[in-house]
Formats: C-alpha cells, structure tokens, sequence
C-alpha cells in the first residue's frame, strides 16, 4: 500500500499548536515528530535573509488526498506567522513503524499519567489520568511548557480553588487542575483551541468542574491573536476583579508581560492566603524580563521548573 507523506517544519512554538490544529480536522492517524536537521547547511545561505529557527519535523502519512487541502488550510496561519514551512508532500511506500505494541504512556510530576482515550489502564490509587485526543497527546510527546505547567500545578493546586487557565489550547491544564479538586475558567480566544479544550473536558468526565469560553483577561481581548495574524472579533473579556485563587497561562513572554497588570487584579487576595500564578511558555532568555515585570506589579516567584532552555515559574502575591 502506498502513502502520502505530508512533511513540514516548526519552531518551538508551533508544536502544541500544529497538534491542536489537526485535531480540527478529519485527520485521525500519527503524528511523527523528529528533532530538525538542516539538510541544506552544506549549502552556501544568503546572510541578508533571516532564517527560520526550526526545531522539529513533523511529518503525517495520509492513503488518500482528500485530506491534503484540509490538513493544508488548517496551517496556513501558523505558515503565514512564520512557525511552520510550507506543507511538502512525497509518496513512500510504507509509513515508519512505531516499534513495539505497547501503549506510550506519559507520566509526569509524581500523580499525572496522560493517556489516549482507547488504552486500558488500570490506575493506581494516587495517580492522576489525563486522556487526549491522539493527535494531541503524541508525536511531540507533549510541549517542555505544558510538562513544566503540570509539575507546578501539582504542587500548588489544591481542593475547592478558583482557578483561571489563560489560553487553555489542548485543555490539559484545565482537565488537570479539575482532577486536582479545582473549579476551573478555561478561557482562549481562538475558536479552535476552544472547540479542543471541550472535548478535552467532555471525555475526561470533568463538566461539571470546568466552564470553557471564547475570551481573554483584561486587555488580552485587545491584543488579538497570538501568532500576530490580525485581530479577532467578538472575543469575551473578563474582568479583572479578584475572583480567582490561581490563574495559569502557558503563553508567550510578551504577553505574560503585557498582561501582569490584569493577573495582579484578577487574583484574590483576602490577607491570609495570597493568589498564586503559574506562568510558561517562555525559555530563560526571556525569564528576567518577565519575572521583573512580575515584580513591579507585586509578585514574588516561589517555585520554578526548568526542561531543557525551557522554563515555569510560580508566584504569589506579596502583602
């Protein structure tokens, strides 16, 4: 049998959300992810033009070509911001095996293991499963600033907290922080990571813990979508108004910064318990810029995780 493969480049940036915009679209097989290698380096480069930074290849095996222009249109916006390269097809003969018949099985921190919803497994008693959506879950074996989330909220989440996860994307730190005994707000302001945070809830049974909304924080709303391609319309604003115990946002650095004002209004602080804020998705080169833009606005970081360049850090609200 022969196959289509689909192949493309990306950033760092771009892996969680490649995997949250295929699960958008009927493509339902693997994800494979390898660590780029530029097969052009032997070449002589043009040095006025600035090359992209790629990270991973990942690559899709389809029977047919009726999902191409799909699966295509669904990563022109991550193409256009310059995340991904253009989507290169090729006709093998047979797609990679994935060697062995076991199930992979993430686990992450002490409690969490993340699974597909098909795999059998029997949990011990102090284990946390989080079930998604294949394309979600594997090929890039879930993003550094998701695993680095995780380890934190698992920490500093405890039973009956109000808490905010800022661009909830897959859904994963939302479904989390509900198994954790939180009552959570998953808010993002991109119709498909919404659509994806939803199903995420619905099949890990935690609906009645986890509301999920179109919206952003504060100013959030203004600043349009992340991946710089144009404002978007009718996205809901929450107030900043000392509702929540805890927010998370796994987002870029210069939004973490252009929102520390919005995170310093909407933690509640009652003199005995400070808010807390769990940020990622940046590494350590933009670390000092955020933690003290975080500092200025009256936060102390308390906890840190490190993978690699990659970076979380915890912060509480000082008196």
């Amino acid at each position: 049998m022969s196959w289509v493969e689909l192949s493309l480049n990306i950033t760092h940036e771009a892996v969680d959300w490649v995997c949250t915009l295929l699960a958008a679209t009927r493509y339902t097989d693997d994800i494979y992810v390898d660590k780029y290698t530029n097969l052009d380096a032997n070449f002589p480069i043009n040095s006025d033009v600035t090359q992209p930074q790629w990270a991973f290849t990942i690559r899709l095996y389809v029977s047919s070509d009726i999902y191409i222009e799909e699966i295509a249109n669904s990563l022109l916006s991550l193409q256009r911001a310059g995340l991904c390269s253009p989507l290169q097809e090729a006709f093998v003969e047979k797609k990679p095996q994935r060697g062995g018949i076991n199930p992979i099985i993430h686990r992450i921190g002490q409690r969490f293991v993340v699974l597909t919803p098909e795999v059998p497994y029997e949990r011990a008693s102090d284990e946390i499963v989080l079930r998604l959506k294949t394309n979600l879950a594997f090929g890039s074996g879930l993003h550094p600033t998701t695993i680095l989330n995780l380890r934190l909220l698992e920490r500093h989440v405890v039973p009956k907290m109000n808490v905010l996860d800022l661009g909830s994307g897959s859904g994963i730190l939302s479904i989390a922080m509900a198994k954790l005994g939180a009552y959570v707000l998953a808010v993002d302001n991109d119709s498909i990571a919404v659509q994806s945070t939803q199903d995420a809830v619905n099949r890990n049974s935690v609906e009645q813990q986890v509301t999920v909304m179109r919206g952003s924080l504060g100013r959030g709303s203004e600043l349009g979508h992340w991946m710089g391609i144009g404002t978007i319309d009718n996205v809901s604003t929450i107030q900043e108004t000392q509702t929540f115990d805890l927010i998370t946002a796994n987002i870029l650095a210069r939004i973490h910064i252009t929102l520390a004002p919005d995170f310093r209004q909407a933690l509640r602080w009652d003199g005995t318990q400070s808010g807390l804020l769990i940020a990622s998705g940046f590494d350590t080169d933009y670390e000092n810029a955020v933690t003290k833009t975080f500092t200025e606005v009256g936060f102390e970081a308390i906890d840190r995780e490190q993978l690699d360049e990659w970076v979380a850090i915890a912060y509480h609200l000082k008196e």
